[in-house]
């Protein structure tokens, strides 16, 4: 059983760091971890220790026990730690490795900061926004959203988004790394019967 659980360990902390958008680099920058240590880990060619996994899973903003414990935990509570990128607050709603991932995310003013490069990526996007402005560029198109408004884009599309103004945005964000859309059912009023 135990040998089971931990031979899951190195595909869920690559899941992890692709999610993170980090490269092997980045992460062991950001851990002192080598880049090698950490593919082997990854890869299943070097056995997990705590030494090596308390520090990606602080990265992950996850809790330890999430590296080592089965997708079907019976816990339904999500328990994620917040995690800064860029000029952004990003607070996970959605276990990690989920096939759609929600975050609630808070988008810092620029203060002057040169608009960012638009990227590229496999997936597709889907955002609400709940406070702020929100400019997005989106290929050729440039727009500003505010309060109440969605955007979904497939990510393969050159695209950034941040906040233009003075004051803090926050944003409802799901996505699909692998091209995955948002899809809402409802149910009819004759089945509520």
């Amino acid at each position: 059983m135990w040998e089971e659980k931990l031979s899951a360990v190195g595909p869920r902390l690559r899941e992890l760091r692709s999610m993170a958008g980090l490269t092997l680099a980045e992460a062991s920058a950001a851990t002192s971890i080598s880049v090698s240590t950490i593919s082997r880990l990854e890869s299943g060619h070097r056995g997990p220790t705590l030494e090596l996994l308390l520090p990606l899973a602080e990265l992950y903003g996850v809790a330890l026990d999430q590296l080592v414990q089965p997708a079907d935990a019976r816990d339904p509570r999500v328990v994620q730690k917040p995690f800064q990128r860029g000029d952004s607050t990003i607070v996970p709603l959605s276990r990690a490795g989920a096939k759609l991932q929600a975050y609630k995310q808070v988008l810092h003013p620029r203060g002057g900061q040169p608009v960012p490069e638009q990227r590229v990526h496999e997936g597709f996007d889907w955002f609400y926004v709940l406070s702020g402005r929100v400019r997005l560029l989106l290929g050729p198109h440039d727009m500003e959203l505010g309060v109440g408004e969605v955007a979904e884009f497939d990510t393969r599309v050159p695209h950034a988004f941040f906040n233009p103004g003075t004051e803090p945005a926050e944003i409802l964000t799901i996505y699909g790394k692998h091209g995955e859309r948002l899809h809402v059912r409802a149910s009819t009023t004759s089945s509520a019967r």
